[in-house]
């Protein structure tokens, strides 16, 4: 499996230390594990995991800008964990409201050693952020409506924060429809390796 996540870096030309790679093979190790009692992703086979869930959280590292963000509607931790390996001066909080995911989450946190996450069990529209975040990010978590409405308060607009949402194909009813003050600054089509379907980045201010 590390030579296969070796020539998926090398196709995007991303350059990762052995630890790092070491730790995103133990995190689909971990994924593979717990997938099978706590039903944490639909995807099974641990090299389509490399690719679906590890590769395509990780091309957005180069469009984050800030050092403090939080995963809304983590899940199994993507992009979060990911992420989190990628970019260790960052810290991410992952925040998930279902009991058996954080745990999960806590248990990755433990085996890998990772620092700069902080999982939490919370339903996003009640959890308070102090400090605020410069960037909300979300996978397959809601409309960007939905986003907006649910995380408002979460983002620090005097700072200009971000939020981030991961799309399949470009959302473009959703964007044509964004609330008073939202502004799109950037709709990036992500590439990912051996992965046929559509991929999108949209950032919003």
């Amino acid at each position: 499996m590390l030579k296969e996540l070796g020539s998926l870096l090398n196709e995007k030309e991303i350059i990762l230390p052995d630890r790092q790679k070491q730790q995103l093979i133990s995190y689909v190790n971990l994924l593979d594990k717990w997938n099978k009692t706590y039903n944490l992703t639909s995807v099974h086979d641990p090299q389509q995991i490399l690719i679906r869930h590890i590769m395509d959280s990780i091309v957005i590292k180069p469009y984050l800008q800030g050092s403090r963000f939080i995963d809304v509607g983590s899940g199994a931790g993507l992009p979060g964990i990911p992420l989190a390996i990628v970019c260790p001066d960052a810290h991410f909080t992952l925040l998930d409201s279902l009991g058996k995911r954080v745990r999960f989450l806590r248990q990755v946190q433990h085996e890998l050693k990772i620092t700069n996450i902080e999982p939490i069990q919370s339903r996003v529209k009640s959890f308070i952020a102090n400090p605020l975040f410069d960037g909300v990010i979300s996978r397959a978590f809601a409309s960007l409506q939905d986003m907006l409405s649910w995380c408002h308060h979460l983002v620090n607009k005097q700072h200009e924060g971000r939020f981030y949402a991961l799309k399949g194909l470009k959302p473009n009813d959703e964007l044509a429809n964004l609330p008073a003050g939202i502004t799109t600054e950037l709709i990036v089509k992500l590439q990912i390796p051996n992965l046929p379907e559509a991929r999108h980045l949209v950032i919003l201010k």
